[in-house]
Parts: C-alpha cells; structure tokens; sequence
C-alpha cells in the first residue's frame, strides 16, 4: 500500500517528534511518504530506510480555496492512505477530491490547546489498531558518518552539544548563560562543545565564544543540517533550549536536558532521554508558548548540577 503522512508543522523539531508514528506505520505498510511544510525535512532524513520520499509542501497550505490545487498535488501520489497529524478541514477536503480513500486525521474542533504528541499517539494506535504506541524511536544515520566524526575527536573528552539556537528569543536561555556555564564546566573537568546555532544565530554564537577562555570547541552554524547531524548523534549530551537538536539526539538514545521557557511540556513529554529543567516555583504543565519566563529564573548552577547527575 501506498501511505501518505502529512505533518502541517515548518519546524523541524515539531517534524521530528512525529518520527516514532511515522516508523510504526512503515513498519506495517512499508516506508512512507511524508508531506511537510518543513523544507529542512527531507536532508534531516536523508538515511532513515523507512521514509520513501519527503516532499516539501512551499505553498498551497494556507488559504481555503488553495485546497483545489492541494488535491492536485495529492492526487500524483496515489495514497492508498493518508495520515493528517493536524486538524485541517481544508486538507481533509482536498484529500477527498484527490480520491484518497483511507483517510484519518485529527478532530476538527480540538485545535486549541492539541497536545502533539498524544493527538499523534492516538491517531497512530486507531490506525494500526494496537495499544500503547511507543512515542520515540530511533534516528537513523549511517555508520560512515559517524566514523568519520569519530576520527577528528578525542575520545576520552565529554562531548556536549550547547543547544543555543532555536526558533524564537522567548526559548532562549541566553549567550551569556551558555557562555558561563561552558567556562564552569571547564575548571572541573574535561570537556568538548559544539555549540549549535543555526545560520541565522550567528550573533549568539559569536557572543558565546568570545567569552570562552578555553578553546576546546566546534561552531556548527556554517553547516548545512545534513553536516551537523553526525555532531549531534555522536555526542555525549545535549544541554540547551528546545530546538531540532534535542530531537535528534534523544531519539538517538543520548541524554538531552532541555531547558523550558516557553515550551509546551508535550515537545519533551515523548522521550525518556529528555531532562527538563524549569524555574523553581513553576509548574510544568503551566509552561507554554506565550509563558515568556525570565530565563535567568534558571540558574548556571541548577545546569551544572543537572549534567554531574546525569553524567555519574
């Protein structure tokens, strides 16, 4: 059968928590195609066997009378299946007119405040039929790839990725937090850093290494996504915000302490390689796009203690 997965989401990190549902399903009826407004998508998953094809959605998906011309471009497909992780009444219609037979979808009027990864759980598990649908999975690379990495690094060094980028300033920690915190590491013992910021945080990046007085660390910003992919799965840890990164490399079985701002706890509740840290006093599941926490309500003390825990 020929299945169709549509992610209506421009993030990557949005994307990729959907990877453990885009696998069972593959797993039934074989590899799947997904249909994504996330241009970066497609290299992210450039080595997983159970992805046949992404293809990436530039326009027609914002409009209501775009549907006709959506339909169009479903129909090339010939979905047997089409799975729709999003509550879209306009997508719903124009899987129908391109005679998709099979589709499942979201509930209509559940949009506000849609848990990601439970809507995507239960979707997943009426589909398949089956109970208690794992929510992660494993992120696929090529062995080569990370041999490669391997070979310019010293072993013996703890690698931590600095997660300093991601999609908006309200989920930042800060330069000057990463930067301190990077130089406490340093006095105790022996680390490296790729420090990810994406093309555009070029300026975070540059304020977080001018402050290093040790040089015991890569940039990752001049990469493409497909390069710095092998420096995430080859890492011993991630410390930073909730970005792309945390994805990767908890679905690649490494710790990730992911520090919450402004993030709701569903993009971290999926994996048990994730570690949360959020202000004292603040609860959880009051955490959420618009909460525009303070982010020096955590402290570079409460970081380091999360990483010794995690690294004993």
């Amino acid at each position: 059968m020929n299945t169709g997965i549509y992610l209506s989401y421009t993030g990557l990190g949005a994307n990729l928590l959907h990877l453990s549902y885009c696998h069972q399903i593959a797993k039934k009826y074989g590899a799947v195609t997904i249909i994504t407004l996330c241009k970066n998508l497609e290299e992210t998953l450039k080595d997983d066997p159970l992805i046949k094809k992404v293809y990436y959605l530039d326009k027609y998906q914002k409009k209501f009378f775009d549907l006709f011309k959506l339909s169009i471009v479903l129909k090339k497909f010939k979905f047997t299946n089409l799975l729709i992780f999003y509550p879209s009444i306009r997508i719903y219609f124009a899987a129908k007119l391109a005679g998709i037979n099979n589709i499942k979808i979201y509930n209509f009027f559940k949009k506000k405040n849609l848990n990601l990864v439970q809507a995507a759980k239960k979707l997943t598990e009426n589909f398949l039929k089956i109970n208690k649908c794992p929510t992660e999975t494993k992120f696929f690379i090529k062995k080569e790839k990370l041999n490669e990495i391997k070979k310019k690094y010293n072993q013996d060094k703890f690698k931590i990725v600095i997660g300093a980028g991601s999609s908006g300033a309200t989920t930042r920690w800060g330069a000057k937090n990463f930067s301190e915190l990077i130089n406490r590491l340093n006095e105790t013992e022996d680390y490296f850093f790729f420090i990810l910021c994406g093309p555009n945080e070029k300026d975070i990046e540059s304020e977080i290494i001018s402050k290093i007085k040790k040089k015991n660390f890569t940039t990752l910003s001049n990469k493409k996504i497909v390069d710095v992919i092998p420096y995430l799965c080859f890492a011993d840890m991630y410390v930073g915000n909730d970005s792309f990164g945390s994805h990767i490399t908890s679905q690649s079985g490494i710790k990730s302490i992911v520090i919450l701002l402004d993030s709701p706890k569903a993009y971290t509740d999926y994996s048990e390689n994730h570690y949360r840290i959020l202000p004292n006093n603040f609860d959880i599941n009051d955490v959420t796009h618009g909460s525009n926490i303070d982010p020096n309500l955590i402290t570079v003390e409460m970081v380091i203690n999360k990483i010794k825990n995690l690294k004993n």
